[in-house]
């Protein structure tokens, strides 16, 4: 039986929920049965357990370095500290890397795999090469813009493209240009080009089932609202959250109805403030048929998401690049981009250029760019069908089709 190994970077979700998107296409694809490893830390390591309890013996942490977390998203000057220093419990950089390197190096030697995956994982493409394995790299980044205040960042920046640069092929996970919402994010120099596929985002791909309306879809059913959305790491969803309230507290959002997903596994998450000030929980407002202003909710479920996604009229993102398909191309609603992170900036900058949303920095252009799409809405909801007519979002069907064709060649 032939082996893959999947290595998925475990800062934020982007890279796991790619990768299990692809594990429920694959077998659609694949002309034999093949045993399947996955590699991560932390959370996503739990998630992988829990995600898949019969596949426990094929699932291992491996510690790959990642930011330091500060509060509100990572730590610049601790990360920075911690290439050469210890910090906390993390060993310096130069430690981190050495010690998982041993350890993929290991998993490589024992397992001898016939393909590998590295979504964000760019040490095992190093691994691969030395070893003549077939390496697919899936990304939304190379080289990526940053802003002046980061510049700092460029050496590392360069020293990671010439490691993505070292897998067989690099799989883009966007729609072909012009529709690449992560197109600021890519420079590809012409020596790599040759690598690169435009797979597609990996969309969600199950239907709508057909469980009866939970108490929050009919509250919100035929109601003007903004979907707020929450999401990446601790830190990142920390930070999200409190630019978003910064903005709740001004007086023009007094009349302005949001539902919040905190991307919190967290029932305790449950509130509905009604504009008179009182709170209840969804089902007691949804009783009591309160004329609510605020819903906060841990975590949505999928069709809860695709119910808030279609009834809202916009929505409020931090500028992940997975949400950011998943709200303009599959949802065609037009986004207010709060960015934490300089490929948040790029994308959210490339959205604005294409009237699909706006770039908001503070409160005040939050609140200005609320206004500005319910005037110009028309205007948006154009430049949206445009986009989502052109929108793939087939990304795990075509690296399956990819993931099989490459294991065939190498028969």
């Amino acid at each position: 039986m032939k082996k893959i190994g999947e290595f998925i970077y475990p800062w934020g979700n982007g890279h796991y929920s790619r990768m299990m998107k692809l594990d429920e296409m694959l077998p659609k694809y694949l002309k034999e049965q093949c045993e399947m490893f996955y590699f991560s830390k932390g959370e996503i390591y739990k998630k992988l357990l829990k995600k898949l309890p019969g596949k426990k013996n094929n699932i291992h942490e491996i510690l790959m370095p990642t930011p330091i977390d500060g509060k509100y998203g990572p730590s610049v000057s601790l990360s920075i500290l911690n290439m050469f220093f210890p910090v906390g419990t993390n060993q310096s950089l130069v430690n981190q890397v050495k010690n998982y390197m041993k350890k993929e190096r290991e998993v490589y030697d024992r397992e001898k795999f016939d393909l590998v995956i590295n979504d964000g994982d760019m040490g095992s493409n190093v691994l691969a090469k030395n070893r003549g394995i077939t390496s697919l790299f899936v990304t939304n980044q190379y080289l990526p813009k940053l802003w002046k205040s980061r510049s700092y960042f460029y050496p590392g920046v360069y020293f990671v493209s010439k490691q993505i640069a070292k897998a067989t092929r690099i799989l883009v996970a966007d729609s072909a240009p012009p529709y690449t919402i992560c197109e600021y994010n890519l420079n590809f120099p012409n020596d790599v080009k040759d690598k690169v596929t435009y797979v597609g985002h990996f969309s969600a791909t199950k239907q709508r089932d057909s469980k009866p309306q939970t108490d929050l879809e009919k509250m919100i059913e035929g109601i003007e609202f903004g979907y707020w959305m929450r999401t990446g790491n601790k830190s990142t969803n920390e930070i999200t959250g409190k630019k978003y309230e910064d903005v709740f507290h001004e007086a023009k959002m007094n009349r302005e109805r949001r539902v919040i997903s905190h991307a919190k596994n967290d029932k305790s998450i449950d509130r509905v403030i009604a504009k008179d000030g009182n709170h209840y929980s969804v089902t007691e407002a949804y009783e009591k048929k309160i004329d609510w202003l605020q819903i906060d909710i841990g975590f949505l479920t999928e069709c809860e998401r695709q119910t808030v996604l279609n009834e809202c009229q916009y929505a409020v993102i931090n500028g992940s690049h997975t949400v950011m398909g998943e709200i303009m191309g599959a949802g065609s609603k037009p986004i207010i981009g709060m960015p934490i992170y300089d490929e948040h900036t790029n994308q959210i900058k490339w959205a604005e250029e294409k009237n699909l949303g706006v770039l908001a920095e503070n409160k005040k252009q939050v609140i200005d760019a609320i206004k500005k799409i319910k005037q110009d809405y028309n205007k948006y909801q154009e430049s949206l069908q445009e986009f989502s007519k052109n929108f793939d979002g087939n990304g795990a069907e075509n690296t399956s089709k990819i993931v099989s064709e490459s294991l065939e060649k190498n028969k």
